[in-house]
């Protein structure tokens, strides 16, 4: 919907791509669906789930045996974002590395879009 040809919407590093592998695997699941939502102290917050088939206007990108899918809502605010997936000694979890972000708060959790962002610009006269 937002794409531009031969571009995916988003991509994931080989450790993300593994780990959504591994999780589709092990659950049966055909696709792990990311998108965001209002909430956290930033004002928006990403969302993960397990999915059993695509929706008709899910953009779908698919590496290494992994599936993601994208809500057509959710698509402009994730456009160029790398997923990644870090282990440290006292968490692991997806980290998303998105050029749309303007702003997070300390922990990362949440984040926060440009105003005008999600606007549709004014037309031409």
């Amino acid at each position: 919907m937002f794409g531009i040809p031969g571009k995916q919407a988003v991509t994931m590093t080989p450790k993300a791509a593994a780990q959504i592998a591994k999780l589709m695997q092990k659950g049966g699941h055909s696709g792990l669906r990311i998108g965001v939502k209002k909430g956290g102290c930033a004002g928006m917050e990403y969302t993960m789930e397990y999915v059993e088939a695509a929706e008709p206007n899910d953009e779908v990108v698919e590496q290494d045996g992994a599936r993601i899918l994208i809500a057509p809502m959710a698509q402009m605010f994730l456009f160029g974002t790398e997923i990644d997936y870090e282990v440290s000694l006292l968490e692991a979890g997806f980290k998303f590395k998105n050029p749309n972000v303007v702003d997070a708060c300390g922990c990362g959790e949440s984040i926060k879009f440009d105003a005008d962002f999600d606007k549709p610009s004014p037309a031409a006269g």
